[in-house]
């Protein structure tokens, strides 16, 4: 007992600096929205994607306001394999046909969504699951692809070029942790899938949020790839805007999320990895905070 007492004598001044260093982070974000971007390894492994839900629950409880948004490329190049259908790329988009649009809604609005929507509600009745065909929410126009040069068509794909946030300002006001799927209307009603990167920011625009986080699979943006001691902890926006068509395509639509959203408003933004349990918090909630963070110049 005696050694019992002991060790927790010795972690107590621990436990309390790690609460009392997140004070100024309370204080900064009490009632402000974050947008976050759930993606990466971190939707497909269980124990991530749990810590995540615990991550929004422990936001909502701690008077942070989170509004997710999500994509789910694993799991509808999944689906479509089982559907025997074939999951084609180009220029670094999804070709998504008549035939993998209906699948792409399916697995997003009716699969992901809802099963990121209970992991939070185990913690209270708290998420609202929405789509981009929620009351407008977003509207999208088409796009194509640049391939050695050259424009191809990709299908159904499209960029948001209008968000109206009443859906989700009117399920904050009910106390709810917005749940968004990436999939947006056009003007004509035709469905697109649109990229989860770029609707997380614009959502975030929208919504004047205080940060933008988007979680990925690298632990941050680096300046020499693939040197692990190149890794960038703060970049303003002006640094980003030349680095950017020097990054890996991969980095490219997660790092241009960030510029347009810090560009559009947003005090700051942070990519992040995702395969760090409670990275969120440790990026919220710390001064150093993880991962690489973007802001004005």
């Amino acid at each position: 007992m005696g050694v019992f007492r002991q060790a927790q004598e010795l972690e107590a001044p621990i436990k309390t600096a790690v609460l009392i260093e997140s004070l100024p982070w309370l204080k900064r974000f009490h009632g402000e929205i974050i947008v976050v971007k759930f993606g990466g390894n971190a939707m497909i492994d269980d124990e991530l994607k749990r810590a995540f839900a615990e991550d929004m629950a422990y936001l909502h409880f701690a008077g942070v306001t989170p509004v997710v948004v999500h994509g789910g490329g694993p799991q509808i190049s999944a689906r479509l394999g089982e559907l025997g259908i074939a999951s084609e790329f180009a220029g670094g988009y999804r070709v998504t046909t008549a035939e993998v649009m209906p699948v792409v809604k399916e697995v997003l609005t009716g699969v992901v969504s809802v099963e990121l929507a209970e992991l939070i509600d185990a913690h209270g009745d708290l998420s609202a699951v929405l789509s981009g065909e929620s009351d407008g929410l977003f509207t999208a126009e088409r796009r194509g692809a640049i391939v050695d040069g050259v424009s191809v068509d990709i299908g159904f794909v499209g960029d948001v070029v209008a968000v109206n946030p009443a859906p989700v300002l009117e399920a904050i006001d009910k106390k709810r942790i917005p749940v968004i799927s990436s999939i947006a209307p056009d003007a004509a009603g035709q469905l697109h899938n649109v990229n989860a990167d770029s609707a997380a920011a614009s959502l975030a625009i929208a919504l004047g949020a205080a940060k933008l986080v988007v979680l990925t699979d690298v632990a941050g943006l680096y300046a020499d790839w693939p040197n692990r001691d190149s890794l960038i902890s703060v970049i303003d926006t002006a640094e980003l805007a030349s680095l950017l068509p020097t990054l890996e395509s991969g980095m490219i639509p997660k790092m241009a999320a960030c510029l347009d959203a810090v560009e559009g408003g947003v005090a700051k933004a942070a990519i992040i990895d995702g395969r760090v349990p409670h990275g969120i918090l440790l990026e919220v909630f710390t001064p150093e905070g993880m991962g690489t963070e973007v802001i004005p110049a």
